[in-house]
């Protein structure tokens, strides 16, 4: 019997009231025949008690004083009503399948209700079709209940996301051709979820259209983290389950609209009036915001402009007294003993399936490469010289010509040659060490697009990877990177040549084999998809929030990384390869 969707039985055969059951008993033994059918209702039975009686009454006198015309036809009528009684027990109760509740028991009220004047066997087919009907529905509560990480696996790991007005996010998109004068073809580079226009070459293959590959943008973060964070298994809407809380705004994007011809307050408005909407929520007041984290995908110095040298250079979302409580996932730390957290440059290649990375790494463990290192980019003439380890790398590249392949980069406006995938991508597969001088900033996109090709990385400085990346790449540097001091490479007291040369082919080889391992963890997954059990850097990045929260929670004094001047530790400050060393340890070990 259905509990609490109706007061009626769902079925004529259930059992009714116990009192009501008690009247009938009584009636039933003063009127048999009133009361033989089990349809008849209680109250029927007593309203005819009087009248059976008097009924019987008259029958009984005609029986005992010769009136035998009662017989047959009263034997008649008892052998017609147990025949009907045994029909409907046989229908109606025997072959019924179990009561049972279903989903929308409503509609099985009003079959029933329908069909009182119907004969069993038809109400019985046709219950049977109503529960084939509902078997047969969605289970849409059900599918509302499931959620996207069992309670055993989110604990401690839920995310609430906040539902921002959309001057925040989806208005910055909306109008992105009113960027065009200084990002070229913004919108363009916005489609397919921020991943941009779907690639293909057919050529050689070097690049494969079915695998992900896409003209991403290296400042398109903001977009393709938020919607990363839509198919997060662990999102919750109850803010009081989260462990952290996420703030979808585009700082990014904002950053671009206002930065070049406008003045301070307005490159400030939108921060400003973002930081308002925050204060005011519950979600804020609980932590003060040291719970919450959002994506501004440039540097962190584009959202420091009281701290940098240049005064009219970006805005303020980080210095603000909001801004200062959140963490902010940006693409280079300013390193200032802050709250900005360095996650990778979006790449070209972004997955929908683990199979997409594992034949990934399978093709670059294959790759035979003809040159020992390479370069891409362009000289960066207006960056003061006594830093300027560019150039210098750029010629030693070009006096090896059997040793180092470039890929030369024009600033000239309508240059593409730098910004074609399959160039970047071709090159990179061909060559072993592929080399990272600092440009405008420390870091470069470069660096993670050779790493995806399986060319192990050479840095110049330590704040290009390893004062920057330390949720993404290891702590040990020598595992999956070369560090020659740009000191050095400026006064021309290395060959960068004979450095690589020097590092024997065994450990070349392991090196490799790190780096295609670090290949999910410096991509950024379709966001439309979801790898199951690969982790790319939207989960490391979370994980690493996480961390955070859970850090200050504990009372825990929490920065981003401290300054840059210092070499960090297992680093090398001189010419000499350490990596030699430690092959003729390894040897005198066995």
């Amino acid at each position: 019997m259905i509990r609490g969707s109706c007061s009626l039985p769902p079925f004529p055969h259930a059992r009714a009231n116990p009192f009501d059951s008690h009247l009938c008993r009584v009636a039933h033994q003063q009127a048999a025949p009133a009361c033989a059918s089990p349809f008849l209702a209680p109250a029927a039975c007593l309203n005819n008690t009087a009248a059976t009686a008097r009924r019987r009454t008259t029958m009984e006198r005609t029986f005992f004083h010769g009136g035998k015309r009662w017989w047959p036809p009263r034997l008649l009528l008892f052998a017609a009503l147990a025949w009907l009684l045994m029909i409907y027990l046989h229908l109606a109760v025997f072959h019924s399948p179990p009561v049972t509740a279903p989903p929308h028991a409503s509609s099985l009220v009003a079959a029933v209700a329908s069909s009182d004047r119907e004969d069993g066997r038809r109400f019985l087919l046709r219950q049977q079709e109503q529960l084939k009907k509902i078997a047969a529905l969605p289970a849409e509560d059900e599918q509302r209940r499931l959620p996207r990480g069992d309670e055993e696996t989110c604990r401690g790991r839920y995310v609430y996301m906040h539902d921002l007005p959309p001057r925040f996010n989806a208005d910055i998109i909306r109008n992105c051709r009113k960027t065009e004068d200084h990002w070229a073809d913004m919108c363009r580079f916005l489609r397919n979820a921020g991943l941009g226009r779907p690639l293909a070459d057919r050529i050689d293959g070097v690049i494969k259209s079915e695998a992900g590959w896409y003209d991403t943008h290296q400042f398109a973060l903001d977009a393709i983290f938020h919607n990363r964070m839509k198919q997060y298994e662990c999102l919750t809407t109850d803010s009081s389950r989260a462990s952290a809380v996420f703030v979808p705004f585009y700082a990014g994007f904002d950053f671009v609209r206002y930065h070049w011809g406008y003045d301070n307050a307005t490159r400030d408005a939108a921060s400003s009036d973002l930081t308002n909407w925050l204060m005011k929520q519950p979600e804020w007041r609980r932590m003060g915001g040291r719970d919450h984290f959002l994506v501004a995908g440039r540097t962190g110095w584009d959202f420091r402009r009281s701290n940098n040298v240049d005064p009219d250079w970006g805005n303020d979302l980080l210095v603000m007294p909001a801004g200062r409580n959140m963490s902010v996932l940006v693409l280079e730390s300013a390193m200032l003993h802050g709250n900005d957290y360095p996650v990778p440059y979006p790449t070209y290649f972004h997955p929908r399936s683990d199979a997409d990375v594992l034949r990934w790494q399978e093709r670059v463990r294959g790759q035979r490469r003809t040159w020992l290192m390479a370069f891409v980019g362009a000289p960066r003439p207006d960056v003061p010289i006594n830093i300027r380890v560019r150039d210098h790398v750029i010629a030693q590249c070009k006096a090896s010509t059997t040793a180092c392949t470039m890929l030369g980069c024009a600033r000239a406006t309508g240059s593409t040659q730098c910004h074609t995938p399959g160039n970047i991508m071709r090159l990179f597969q061909k060559t072993i060490f592929c080399l990272q001088p600092p440009g405008d900033t420390c870091t470069r996109r470069s660096a993670f697009d050779s790493m995806v090709a399986g060319c192990i990385p050479v840095f110049f400085h330590t704040g290009s990877a390893y004062k920057q990346y330390r949720w993404h790449l290891p702590g040990d540097h020598h595992r999956y990177s070369v560090y020659i001091p740009d000191a050095d490479v400026r006064q021309r007291n290395v060959s960068i040549e004979a450095v690589l040369r020097a590092i024997p082919p065994a450990t070349v080889e392991r090196m490799r084999e790190e780096v295609i391992r670090l290949i999910p963890r410096v991509l950024y997954a379709d966001p439309r998809s979801k790898l199951e059990t690969v982790m790319d850097a939207v989960d490391i990045a979370i994980d690493g929030i996480l961390g955070t929260v859970a850090r200050i929670r504990n009372g825990e004094y929490v920065d981003s990384g401290g300054p840059v001047t210092e070499d960090p530790p297992n680093l090398f400050s001189s010419t000499e390869s350490v990596f030699r060393q430690k092959e003729s340890s390894v040897q005198t070990d066995r």
